[in-house]
């Protein structure tokens, strides 16, 4: 069987890896296209996948969004053609569900989040089966157009797929210059180009005002800052300048998440991956919380604070308790997860029975 996937975020690269390795060792054969994308392309390269570069993100302007959308989807149009393959897998993609679509070809959509409703408008209606967690009920998807019985649910939330059977690599601290013996606060900035955000964030990280609060009153913290944009990267190297870490291009997430004293972010993959490791996590995310949020609160995996000044006495305390805290965390998790079921093996079923 000839399966195409599409790879459009760091997320969808950690979860299609997977897919993919699995997929492969089954016989089918497995064709892999991505688009133009700082952090994915890293990525891709980081973990040795060879996928085809089609087309470009389109920033965080609604024209610049659409035009290059509809670049995307003649291009892959072209590929998926000639290609003929016999099921489309993506991450609710709108361009391959278009195409997929369009030429009549299976397709096994997969998305955790109704709050981007203008990409679940756009795919959910026409995937021939939406896989989803099990905490998100399916009334959250069927306002979007779709029948009950073409939504399949698992249990567990997606990082999972691919922390199940992680091992960190040591040499994250090395290659980043850090030292396992001195607390580590690790940074995600939000994704401020999604269109589910747009006019809801600012140029400046909401948490920046707590980041030099805590460079000041904490000694020895070795701070990491993970940006998603190379705008990102400039601004904030030149507004930190030594004073904190600044990661220029993309990091191993779960090890260096693996030797973290804190991770503070904003609700996103990080996030959950951080709160599946055991590691305390705080989030920011500057709308309210989203359903994967929501959950990871109220297993008391995540905590949320909109206030930057009690985020950061909570963040100091977890520091000065961060043993202890450490360990009720990561029984929390151990909790959670010990019931879990693996996401790959739900996503090659659908694909088989789809084909």
């Amino acid at each position: 069987m000839k399966i195409l996937i599409d790879i459009l975020t760091p997320k969808q690269c950690m979860l299609f890896e997977k897919l993919s390795v699995r997929l492969r060792s089954e016989g089918h054969r497995v064709f892999e296209v991505t688009r133009d994308y700082r952090e994915v392309n890293q990525l891709l390269k980081m973990k040795g996948i060879t996928a085809r570069v089609v087309g470009k993100h389109g920033g965080k302007s609604l024209r610049n969004k659409l035009e290059a959308s509809v670049q995307r989807t003649l291009e892959l149009t072209s590929i998926a053609a000639e290609l003929e393959p016999d099921v489309v897998v993506s991450f609710s993609s709108p361009e391959i569900s278009r195409v997929a679509f369009g030429l009549g070809i299976p397709h096994i959509c997969l998305n955790d989040s109704p709050h981007s409703e203008a990409v679940a408008r756009l795919t959910v209606p026409l995937a021939t089966m939406l896989l989803t967690p099990r905490i998100i009920p399916k009334r959250a998807w069927i306002k979007f157009g779709i029948q009950h019985d073409r939504i399949i649910q698992y249990n567990a939330i997606d990082p999972w797929a691919w922390l199940k059977d992680f091992k960190p690599n040591r040499k994250i601290l090395t290659q980043l210059g850090l030292e396992k013996c001195k607390p580590i606060v690790v940074f995600r900035t939000e994704e401020a180009f999604a269109s589910y955000l747009l006019g809801k964030t600012s140029e400046t990280p909401v948490w920046m005002p707590l980041l030099k609060n805590l460079l000041k009153s904490t000694a020895n913290l070795q701070v990491v800052v993970v940006p998603r944009y190379e705008a990102e990267v400039t601004f904030l190297t030149q507004a930190l300048r030594d004073r904190a870490l600044v990661c220029k291009s993309i990091v191993d997430s779960p090890s260096l998440l693996t030797y973290a004293s804190v991770f503070i972010g904003a609700g996103g993959t990080m996030t959950a991956e951080a709160a599946l490791l055991g590691i305390p996590a705080f989030s920011c995310y500057p709308d309210k919380p989203h359903l994967i949020e929501k959950c990871l609160i109220e297993k008391g995996l995540v905590i949320r604070e909109d206030d930057c000044m009690k985020l950061g006495a909570k963040v100091l305390n977890t520091l000065r308790n961060i043993d202890h805290v450490r360990d009720l965390q990561e029984a929390r998790a151990r909790k959670l997860t010990s019931s879990f079921e693996d996401p790959i093996e739900v996503i090659v079923k659908a694909i088989e029975k789809a084909s």
